[in-house]
């Protein structure tokens, strides 16, 4: 890895993007500079040969495996000697429980021989899906795989499927609260519910959501009859007398249904169209079907996919890797941005969620691994697993070891990705003017319509938050930060320091939760 660092920062003019490109230039000729007639720098961003070295891996040599990685395939000598990066590589894997479980789907040619007793692709592509989609690797799902096929393959899943989540429903049996919700207010003339921002306390422009969508959210046991929906928000079961239901339970593989989502123009900018009337009826009609006695619905799939189907088109072998080396060795070109106030930065960060995964595919450069030909092409679900420190409990799976005293509600909140991830929830909190509010009347509610995955968070932080005049989506970013535990204290850093005019125990969470 070459890491280096601009003499003085960039600024917001639009020369300095080409500044950037100059930079880069220079990095890499100061590079071919120092290289030999038979030497090259390829642009990758990791040393392919990583973990296929033996004791060779280091110069000068060092002996695979150590206390720190435990790792079959590297050296702890390979680890920066600052304290920082061996304490973080042995903790995740202490509160882990095991090593990390990195495995990513090896490249399927004809003479690859982990293929060898694969039955040939049915048709001109290699999986399920059909031709106009493509086979993902479903980075953090490893424990499933294990069980399925063992250490030595993965499970990959098709980018068109609507099952995207293989085990979603059985979630919610091992203590996954969050819940998909049917808006569908069957009162003379309502069209809806109002969001509050806390209980009975109704938002002055809200008029979010409308019968026919879908939310997801916590339904809570203090106050009873309320859902805390996935943007902190909230929204009542019932009536006040408890004889009209709001809210009815359907399947986690429901897909949303929303006005709001169709008042933009569907699924995309590119095409706008007339507001369409919601009929809850059409939902209700087949594919989802609510019981009289709990009011609870029940989702069946459109399509599908046959378990022979699951096991033999949707499997890989694997490249597997155990330690954080492997994901955090990664190089990329990082920059930090400096905003004016809070609510540029959230505004950037929201729009900077939408281009950092086209920046990531227009830049995919870790075609290789360990050696091995990868069949995909970014680092990201590497890094991502190589800093997963979740418990088993925490991955949806039994824990016999559980709890842990000193953990995080005793490792063992349900927690849906690691560490090392993409966003939970946008955070800009801003209200769109229209001059012409019948076009739309969306006002700020844009925030409400895109916040729809699963955000655990600590109750105790967002509470403190609120109490403190934090709006919802702020607050919920960062009590979802403090379901983590830190993973690197140093010694004279914890008693020792005054919140009230240091933020080191702010940053200790902060900065490990990439």
């Amino acid at each position: 890895m070459v890491e280096a660092t601009p003499d003085r920062p960039y600024t917001g003019y639009t020369t300095d993007l080409l500044r950037v490109e100059r930079n880069m230039r220079l990095r890499r000729k100061r590079m071919l500079t120092v290289l030999s007639e038979e030497e090259v720098a390829p642009t990758i961003s990791s040393f392919f040969m990583l973990g296929a070295q033996g004791d060779d891996g280091t110069i000068p040599s060092t002996t695979v495996g150590g206390p720190v990685t435990e790792s079959e395939y590297i050296s702890d000598g390979i680890i920066n000697p600052h304290p920082r990066f061996g304490t973080l590589t042995a903790n995740i894997r202490q509160r882990r429980g095991s090593k990390v479980n990195i495995r990513v789907p090896l490249f399927r040619d004809t003479r690859t021989p982990e293929y060898i007793d694969f039955e040939p692709p049915k048709g001109s592509v290699d999986g399920c899906c059909g031709s106009d989609s493509q086979q993902l690797w479903r980075y953090g799902k490893g424990d499933v795989s294990m069980e399925k096929h063992g250490m030595n393959y993965v499970i990959v899943g098709c980018s068109k499927s609507s099952t995207d989540e293989e085990f979603d429903d059985h979630a919610i049996d091992q203590g996954a609260t969050l819940q998909k919700w049917l808006v569908d207010v069957n009162c003379a003339g309502c069209k809806g519910l109002f969001y509050r921002r806390a209980p009975n306390e109704i938002v002055p422009d809200s008029d979010w959501p409308r019968n026919g969508d879908i939310v997801v959210g916590l339904e809570l046991q203090e106050p009873a009859g309320w859902v805390r929906l996935q943007n902190g928000y909230y929204l009542p079961m019932h009536s006040d007398d408890g004889e009209v239901a709001f809210l009815h339970k359907v399947s986690s593989r429901t897909q949303p249904s929303n006005s709001e989502l169709k008042r933009i123009g569907s699924n995309t900018p590119l095409f706008r169209g007339a507001v369409e009337k919601t009929d809850v009826s059409s939902l209700l009609n087949g594919r989802i079907e609510l019981s009289p006695e709990s009011a609870t619905a029940t989702a069946t799939l459109t399509k599908e996919i046959p378990e022979e189907m699951r096991s033999d088109e949707t499997c890989r072998a694997s490249i597997h890797m155990d330690a954080m080396a492997f994901g955090m060795g990664c190089c990329c070109l990082q920059i930090t941005f400096q905003a004016k106030d809070i609510e540029e930065s959230r505004f950037i960060y929201d729009q900077l969620a939408v281009m950092a995964p086209i920046m990531m595919a227009l830049t995919a450069s870790t075609p290789i691994l360990k050696g091995r030909l990868a069949d995909t092409d970014a680092r990201w679900g590497i890094i991502s697993e190589s800093v997963d420190c979740r418990t088993l409990a925490e991955r949806g799976r039994e824990d016999p070891d559980a709890p842990y005293e000193d953990y995080n509600r005793k490792g063992q909140r349900r927690i849906y990705k690691s560490r090392y991830d993409s966003i939970s929830t946008y955070i800009y909190q801003g209200v769109l003017s229209l001059k012409d509010e019948k076009s739309t009347g969306l006002a700020n509610r844009v925030l409400n319509i895109y916040n729809d995955i699963p955000v655990p968070i600590d109750e105790d932080s967002y509470k403190q938050l609120r109490d403190a005049g934090i709006d919802p989506a702020l607050a919920q970013h960062v009590a979802h930060l403090f379901i983590r535990d830190p993973l690197v204290v140093f010694n004279g850093a914890v008693e020792e320091v005054d919140d009230d005019t240091q933020t080191e125990h702010w940053e200790s969470i902060q900065s490990t939760n990439w």
